[in-house]
């Protein structure tokens, strides 16, 4: 690293300013840890953390004794009481999990296994008529449903507001516009080449990698016995669609899921405007950062077949392009749903490095059991 560039010390620098990133930052920052957060884009959110549902998860989606579905039933409760806490705005409007058909009655039957595996509380089965009664624009054809009470939506980016909030009155600082372009171990810590508006070397005690959809590639750049054991970079665009009129549902309705994503799923937002997706649309090996987020227009005709499964009477006409986001995938197409990877020094033997790979869904919902856990690292490390 040159010589000629300004040096830094810190005690903690946590890469990306996601959702995720900026919950480890505040979480270490509360505990007193002097802590800088550097992102590469010229805003905090921008990624993953700004192209989603804005969905609280339950957590029954997601397998017994996976990362995914212990972070997510802790990060659900957590949340809740953070943004009671603070005043941020959301919506515990339910879910409601419908399967169309005989042939979809078993995922029904996981889903109901797992919830109870994963401690999920508020989990009602519901017959065909009992689902009908609470949301009458669904399919007559559904075989059987779940409700789970404790679904809902926020205001994510609120929320990640009063994250950085939280990191700022605790003395943390977060710096845009600053790419992390390599890294190695020295007698003190980690270094880091720090790129953007003002080049630096930052020697940090420990570093957090959470930059989403860079932190593969980013791990790859640090030196260090991790490099052994860095999985591959694999992503999913999900694309979204709006329903123009009056949407006739109060609370969520999802789709049995799939190994790509959880279905073509329906939110109302706090605005009440209706909006379906994601779907998942696996992008070439190699595909990298930036992406494109256009939403294609001609993909509406799947959304409409697919989604008439379950509201049959969505009209003509009714969708409109929206966004898309792109979710960061440790596995590849008809593999098994891949788990979150947080990984500290005992695993990968690297030094003072924690790295967050594939944090997808239920991401958002997790993040503070997730900066919770990463303290955890962080402390037994020291």
């Amino acid at each position: 690293m040159s010589d000629t560039l300004e040096r830094f010390e810190i005690e903690t620098l946590v890469i990306g300013a996601g959702v995720v990133g900026l919950a480890i930052a505040q979480e270490l920052a509360q505990s007193g840890q002097e802590v800088l957060l550097v992102e590469a884009a010229s805003a905090f959110g921008t990624e993953t953390s700004a192209r989603n549902s804005e969905v609280i998860h339950a957590g029954l989606h997601y397998a017994k004794n996976s990362l995914k579905a212990k972070f997510c039933v802790e990060g659900r409760r957590s949340l809740y009481d953070y943004l009671d806490k603070h005043a941020i705005t959301y919506k515990r409007c339910g879910k409601i999990l419908a399967a169309i058909g005989e042939e979809e009655l078993p995922k029904l039957d996981l889903l109901e296994r797992q919830a109870e595996q994963n401690d999920v509380e508020g989990i009602t089965r519901l017959t065909t008529q009992e689902a009908l009664a609470l949301e009458p624009a669904l399919s007559p054809e559904m075989s059987g449903a779940i409700l789970s009470d404790t679904s809902g939506i926020f205001d994510s980016h609120g929320y990640m507001l009063s994250l950085l909030g939280k990191l700022e009155d605790a003395g943390g600082q977060l710096v845009l516009n600053a790419p992390v372009l390599e890294g190695r171990p020295v007698a003190d810590g980690l270094e880091m080449l720090i790129g953007g508006d003002m080049p630096s070397i930052v020697t940090a005690k420990r570093v957090i990698n959470s930059a989403g959809h860079g932190a593969i590639p980013l791990a790859r750049k640090i030196e260090g016995p991790h490099q052994s054991d860095i999985p591959t970079n694999r992503f999913v665009k999900g694309s979204y669609f709006t329903v123009t009129g009056k949407t006739p549902f109060t609370r969520l309705i999802y789709p049995m899921h799939n190994a790509a994503s959880l279905g073509l799923h329906l939110t109302v937002d706090l605005s009440g405007r209706g909006k379906l997706g994601p779907d998942a649309e696996w992008l070439p090996e190699g595909a990298e950062p930036p992406f494109n987020y256009q939403v294609d227009p001609a993909r509406a005709d799947v959304f409409y077949r697919t989604v008439r499964r379950y509201w049959p009477g969505l009209p003509d006409g009714a969708l409109a392009p929206d966004y898309s986001g792109v979710r960061p995938k440790i596995v590849g197409p008809g593999e098994p749903s891949g788990d979150f990877r947080i990984e500290g020094p005992e695993r990968h033997r690297t030094p003072g490095l924690v790295n967050l790979f594939g944090i997808e869904s239920p991401g958002l919902t997790s993040s503070l059991a997730i900066a919770a856990h990463v303290a955890d690292i962080v402390s037994k490390e020291t």
